[in-house]
């Protein structure tokens, strides 16, 4: 059986290290907010190439602490593309903002900057814009979008840790970005974890004190914060793997491009490959017989996984939006199919999985 994802298999490559540095967070008697936590958002900062990274217990709370220190009025409207993560969405509701749900680009499966334009009105104060499967949006567009209206852009980056173009690398091209490190990710912890990224000082140091409690000075309360911190051991393990970031980056990318090159099946659509502009964390393809192919791939020994099956409008939590139609978003989620990509997939079991494919 080729499996969609074998966690075990991928942090094996880093086992003798991430051993290394649990014994150095054990032995130093500091498990929260402490040196790990330090450097690593150090490193990140620099890797991201933003003067300001604040590490977090989650990649929604990433979200939510960076939305909450902007401190827009209740009610404020967020644009978020319609097809996300409900995660995504559920940051903006959580702060008291509104979620404006905008159709994506089939293309891409991301924000469609002409559709962004549509919806702004009087009440939007920012674009949240996602990566979603591991590709950048169009960022240049949406920020001229943005600063034409005088609206924020938050990034949710937490699906392309290193997707990068001419202008930066994901989470560096609106005014704060946000990622997690759940497990799955391209840089994945082994629990849950996440930050936010930017080059703006002072909402940094706001963030910083949200997610403490609201506190600067222990005991000594400013702000009605939160409990949110990436731990020493989690912060250890992510300063490892960030290390073999771009490489990791760079098979995926490999096995990316050559699914694009070598499935010619007509019922199945490929995703848009640009090089390092998408990072593949996700390898979806879309196809009208997706139940068929989904049991075809399972019968032939591949798992597949659907991201996501029911778009963020249809769920039960967002009643309020059960009666929109969304023809594009509700058409990836009907269609959508991910493939096996991760670094511990082989050459041969990729070209299996090409061949079957070819097959259906």
């Amino acid at each position: 059986m080729i499996e969609f994802l074998n966690l075990n298999k991928v942090n094996s490559i880093y086992e003798k290290e991430i051993k290394e540095s649990l014994d150095r967070v054990i032995a130093s008697g500091q498990y929260v907010l402490g040196q790990e936590l330090k450097l690593f958002e150090e490193e990140f900062a620099t890797y991201c190439g933003v003067s300001q990274t604040i590490g977090v217990g989650n990649g929604l709370e990433a979200l939510y602490l960076a939305l909450t220190a902007y401190s827009f009025p209740e009610g404020s409207e967020i644009i978020v593309p319609a097809n996300t993560y409900i995660a995504t969405i559920l940051a903006i509701s959580q702060c008291g903002y509104q979620p404006v749900l905008v159709e994506p680009l089939l293309e891409t499966y991301n924000l469609d900057p002409e559709a962004i334009e549509k919806k702004i009105t009087a009440k939007t104060k920012g674009i949240l814009a996602v990566h979603l499967y591991g590709q950048l949006c169009d960022m240049a567009r949406i920020k001229a979008i943005a600063d034409h209206h005088g609206l924020k852009v938050i990034e949710d980056a937490s699906q392309a840790h290193g997707a990068s173009s001419s202008a930066g690398k994901a989470g560096a091209l609106g005014d704060v970005g946000c990622f997690s490190f759940y497990p799955t990710k391209n840089l994945g912890c082994l629990g849950d974890g996440g930050a936010v990224v930017t080059a703006d000082k002072e909402l940094a140091d706001k963030i910083r004190v949200l997610r403490n409690y609201g506190s600067r000075k222990k005991n000594y309360n400013e702000l009605k914060g939160f409990n949110s911190r990436l731990d020493e051991i989690q912060s250890a393990i992510l300063r490892i793997k960030l290390r073999y970031l771009d490489r990791d980056n760079q098979q995926r990318i490999a096995l990316g491009e050559s699914y694009c090159q070598n499935i010619r099946n007509p019922k199945i659509h490929l995703p848009l490959y640009r090089g390092k502009e998408n990072v593949f964390h996700l390898f979806p393809i879309r196809t009208k017989d997706r139940t068929s192919l989904k049991s075809y791939l399972l019968d032939k020994g591949i798992e597949s996984a659907i991201h996501y099956p029911l778009p963020p409008h249809k769920q039960q939590a967002y009643r309020e939006f059960n009666d929109m139609f969304l023809p594009i978003t509700e058409k990836i989620h009907q269609e959508i199919l991910s493939l096996p990509l991760n670094i511990a997939l082989t050459k041969e079991e990729l070209l299996y999985i090409v061949e079957v494919l070819n097959d259906f």
